[in-house]
């Protein structure tokens, strides 16, 4: 099974290579915006799947998603998620 994550972008080189961090974690993704429609601005949120940002997010949709994913993840190892 894959998983696609939401993750904000905190940096954007010429390139179009975005630095994304997921959640409130120190985790941070190397993702590619090729994929997307428009380039995305530093405090987007993406949904990011294998190194690819496949579509924007407004703000509340990704967080609803990372606490989705939170509980899951508490409810699967229970402890909470680091991120």
């Amino acid at each position: 099974m894959c998983l696609a994550i939401p993750a904000e972008i905190v940096e954007i080189n010429e390139a179009g290579m975005a630095k994304c961090r997921v959640g409130k974690s120190e985790t941070y993704l190397n993702v590619s915006a090729m994929l997307l429609p428009h380039r995305p601005a530093i405090g987007e949120y993406v949904i990011v799947h294998a190194g690819f940002a496949l579509r924007v997010l407004d703000k509340a949709e990704a967080e609803e998603t990372l606490r989705l994913l939170r509980e899951m993840s508490e409810a699967v190892e229970g402890q909470p998620a680091g991120f």
